[in-house]
């Protein structure tokens, strides 16, 4: 009975499994494949400071026990076939939502792909969605290093730039970092002073005994990124100690591209000054600029106390730091605070040259760069325009001052108010540095009256007509002149004497004689001999044929022969 119990228990428990088992069959692919209710990872980011990488990502589902593993692509492998995906170190089976990968990129400037999934024991999620990345793109700069140090009522700077000592850089050149420096006292209501320094640099301008914190921060100009600030640090200034002998008040007094380093000296005794300056990129390559600093020329152990600084300032010199070393009898010396000269930023734009003119209802402006001989350096390096300003000059307090702005050096103003003071005076501009310069003088011309006017153009119009005249006579007289050529030539007005044109059957060639002239000479010759012959005759012949002489000379015209009639006639009474 024993082993036919034991039988019957076998016979069911094989019956139980095989009707388990075609559930079983189908329920493990699913399981295999991933089908679970397992999410996956969303929101993936990347965050980059200098070459550190640390992933990050959310995760909304309610499973636990749950570990997250990624995978990544290089830009070689999906440009190649798309499918290689590898483990990515430091992120495999990580149970928080985050973790550094550093380790597994060598490669800032390529490409890469990051995927993530949710895993629990032999379930896993779907991969999330691909995460893009350029790691120098994304990148920030790391807070810089700083060491302090208070002495003398200042206090003394070095940074350390980002990652510093470090194989792997992002940053491959540490001098083109550049630094902010934001410095307020440690008190309630304080304000914040920024300004750009070096990376060892002296803070000055503070108060003694003063608590004073501060951060810094590296920015790289030539991508555009601003890095972290550094830790705020906070220290205590000292007092100055009081050297009388010392330099004060060093300024830099600039106009024209003209450049004079000027500073006070209240001490009675002998001091000799050397003026030094520092070209300011020396202060970004050593950390220990001390010994660079160069003396300049005709400003050394001088007793004057201002330098001229033209041996060494142009516009192409680049910026520059200068102090003042005094020393006094007993050769000891003192170093004045440093002054820094950017030399287009500094210098100040003088008063243009300038003249006026009316023609009319004009005004015309001649603007003459400011400068002198440097004018056209001037002009060159700070494109100028130039601000006009014209008012009337009034009693009349409502006149208001009007402005005009010309890029030219010639400009005009128009609308002018007859017999009426105009004053103008125009001011250099530079809209590139934010730069205004002088006001030149007051210029003050006086606009034409009414009655003026209508003179001016009667006196034009005269002048206009003389020339028309003075240019035309001529013209005409010398037409005219040609006009009677041509006519006498070709068109004659007077036609032969009838005894000429028919003697002897031909016609003669040469011009006819004038018929004007001919009676004149006929009348001449038989006068004279009426004169000379008749001397006998009585008074009353004579009467008589001398009236029949001056008929016949009337009428010589139609027929010259009637004139020799008259004279045979004459002739035979004579006779007689």
């Amino acid at each position: 009975m024993d082993g036919e119990a034991a039988a019957a228990v076998v016979g069911v428990w094989r019956a139980a499994v095989a009707a388990l088992l075609p559930c079983l069959l189908v329920a493990l692919p699913l399981r295999c494949a991933g089908q679970t209710n397992l999410k996956s990872p969303q929101d993936i980011q990347v965050y980059v400071v200098n070459t550190n990488f640390t992933l990050r990502w959310k995760y909304t589902g309610n499973d636990t026990n749950v570990t997250f593993s990624a995978e990544y692509q290089w830009f070689e492998d999906f440009m190649t076939d798309g499918t290689e995906w590898k483990e990515l170190p430091g992120c495999q089976k990580v149970t928080h939502m985050e973790c550094d990968f550093s380790s597994a990129i060598t490669e800032y400037y390529d490409k890469h792909h990051v995927r993530l999934r949710t895993e629990r024991r032999e379930e896993v999620s779907p991969w999330s969605s691909i995460f893009e990345m350029t790691p120098y793109d994304i990148a920030q700069i790391s807070a810089p290093g700083i060491e302090l140090q208070s002495i003398n009522g200042v206090i003394k700077i070095k940074i350390s730039p980002p990652e510093a000592n470090q194989v792997q850089k992002m940053w491959i050149d540490d001098t083109s970092f550049k630094y902010n420096l934001v410095i307020w006292e440690n008190s309630s209501n304080a304000e914040l002073r920024n300004q750009s320094i070096f990376p060892t640099d002296i803070i000055d301008g503070l108060a003694p005994d003063t608590t004073y914190c501060l951060k810094v921060q590296a920015t790289y100009p030539s991508d555009a990124k601003e890095g972290l600030f550094s830790p705020v640090h906070c220290v205590k200034t000292t007092r100055k100690a009081n050297v009388l002998f010392c330099a004060t008040n060093v300024s830099i007094l600039a106009l024209n591209m003209k450049f004079h380093l000027h500073w006070n000296n209240w001490y009675k005794q002998h001091v000799s000054y050397n003026v030094q300056y520092l070209g300011a990129y020396l202060k970004k390559l050593y950390d220990d600029y001390s010994t660079k600093w160069l003396n300049v020329p005709g400003c050394e152990n001088i007793t004057d106390t201002q330098c001229n600084l033209s041996s060494i300032i142009t516009t192409v010199s680049g910026i520059f730091y200068l102090r003042v070393q005094a020393t006094n009898e007993y050769n000891k010396s003192c170093l004045s605070n440093e002054v820094k000269v950017d030399p287009l930023v500094t210098n100040e734009i003088g008063p243009p040259g300038v003249k006026v003119d009316i023609s009319d209802v004009l005004l015309h402006i001649q603007i003459y760069p400011p400068g002198g001989s440097e004018s056209e350096v001037m002009s060159n390096h700070y494109d100028l325009s130039y601000r006009v300003l014209y008012w009337k000059n009034s009693s009349n307090n409502e006149e208001k001052i009007k402005m005009k702005e010309i890029k030219q050096t010639i400009g005009t103003i128009s609308d002018l108010a007859p017999s009426t003071l105009y004053c103008v005076k125009v001011q250099a501009f530079s809209k590139a540095y934010n730069k205004s310069g002088h006001f030149s003088k007051e210029e003050c011309i006086k606009t034409p009256g009414d009655e003026i006017l209508p003179l001016t153009i009667l006196a034009t119009f005269l002048t206009a007509l003389i020339a028309v005249l003075l240019v035309a006579a001529p013209l005409v007289f010398a037409l005219y002149q040609a006009y009677n050529k041509i006519k006498y030539v070709f068109f004659p007005s007077c036609q032969p004497p009838l005894n000429i044109e028919g003697f002897g059957g031909q016609l003669f060639d040469s011009p006819c004689l004038s018929t004007t002239e001919e009676p004149i000479e006929n009348c001449s010759i038989i006068e004279t001999i009426i004169t000379e012959e008749l001397n006998q005759i009585d008074f009353k012949d004579y009467k008589h044929s001398k009236q029949s002489s001056r008929d016949s000379g009337n009428y010589s015209n139609d027929d010259d022969t009637s004139g020799s009639k008259v004279s045979e006639e004459m002739l035979e009474k004579e006779i007689v």
